[in-house]
């Protein structure tokens, strides 16, 4: 299975900024869903993926308070 090496933290931004969450997996290139409660995300001009190896990033665009 894969596993977290360093599970996601808390970050903060100001609305209107964008802020980087980050998490480290067990194996490389994983696949990863990233969700908020029950809901899948998608990739599109809020929400940004990316991968590198073990480390998988998403990028929150134009925060608002609703992101939280």
């Amino acid at each position: 299975p894969v596993l977290f090496k360093q599970e996601l933290q808390n970050e903060e931004a100001k609305e209107g900024k964008q802020v980087k969450l980050t998490c480290e997996l067990s194996k490389p290139d994983a696949p990863v869903k990233w969700m908020k409660g029950n809901t899948v995300l998608y990739a599109s001009e809020k929400y940004e993926f990316k991968q590198h190896g073990t480390v998988a990033e998403l990028i929150i665009r134009d925060v608002k308070s609703v992101d939280a």
